[in-house]
């Protein structure tokens, strides 16, 4: 492991940690809340946990309050810069939406592009970040 991915991974626990405590909640009632192991926590928190999964990240995201894109940076995971198509992200977002649901609101979607004249570009770099 390499000095900066050392570095990356003390500083994932250590914003772990500090949510944890700033939501007054110990390790056992993070457990609870994200079910994750406790000891994966501590291992995380301590810095030592050197390629948190995915999964983890993302459990450990939703009961801290995290953006999960940042615990990704931490724990060197490249996050990609483009959005998901929108037939994908509905699928993904409204598991029960039946697919004739889909196509008519993809169509609707697609109807408004046109009328409006937008193109599949996002924002910039940067251009919708807060902070």
């Amino acid at each position: 492991m390499s000095l900066e991915q050392a570095e990356r991974i003390k500083q994932l626990g250590a914003v772990l940690k500090a949510r944890r405590e700033e939501l007054g909640l110990s390790i056992r009632a993070l457990e609870a809340l994200s079910d994750v192991d406790n000891s994966t926590v501590t291992r995380l928190e301590q810095g030592v946990r050197i390629a948190p999964r995915p999964d983890v990240l993302a459990k450990l995201a939703r009961a801290l309050q995290l953006s999960l894109a940042d615990l990704y940076v931490l724990a060197g995971y490249t996050i990609p810069q483009d959005l998901p198509n929108l037939t994908m992200y509905l699928r993904l977002k409204y598991r029960n939406m039946p697919e004739h649901a889909q196509a008519e609101l993809t169509g609707y979607v697609q109807h408004l592009r046109q009328r409006y004249g937008l193109v599949d570009e996002g924002p910039t770099l940067g251009e919708d970040e807060t902070e």
